[in-house]
């Protein structure tokens, strides 16, 4: 037997107020299209927004539905569209947003599974590693230099 030891490095902002002031612009269009998303059923809005590296914005916010499943994340959202619309440019960077109507959300939430995936297919694609930043509503913000950070032992095409 062998075991194999994963470690992830990374940034923790005590506030929005300490990273650069263009990942804080950056926030604040995630945190204006989390502020669109429709959410009625679990009452937890999202919002991402993608610096492309011709330095266009693409934002996006998770939108529900009654069936459940058929609901988008705000990640997801803003990739597909920059991938159908942009697919010549790469992704530099991330910023994501996350709030409950229920109560306040102070701690930083990373995108969920489906989302790292989805992140990760385009990351691969573009042979580029994306900056993730995300925050709750307030409060710290963490930084990940690549998606890789965030979803070790990624599963890609090159085992297709």
């Amino acid at each position: 037997m062998k075991e194999i030891k994963i470690e992830t490095t990374l940034q923790v902002f005590d506030h929005l107020n300490d990273t650069p002031k263009d990942v804080q612009d950056l926030m604040a269009k995630a945190i204006e299209a989390r502020d669109k998303a429709y959410a009625p059923y679990s009452k937890f809005n999202v919002g991402a927004a993608l610096l492309l590296e011709n330095n266009q914005i693409i934002t996006g916010s998770n939108q529900e539905n009654a069936s459940y499943p058929s609901g988008l994340c705000a990640e997801r959202t803003a990739i597909y569209f920059a991938g159908a619309q942009h697919p010549d440019q790469k992704i530099v960077r991330m910023a994501i947003s996350a709030g409950s109507k229920i109560h306040p959300t102070i701690t930083p939430i990373p995108p969920c599974g489906a989302c790292r995936q989805a992140i990760s297919e385009y990351e691969n694609k573009q042979n580029l590693p994306i900056e993730i930043y995300f925050m709750g509503e307030t409060g710290k913000v963490v930084k990940s230099d690549s998606l890789a950070n965030l979803l070790p032992l990624g599963f890609d095409r090159s085992v297709l």
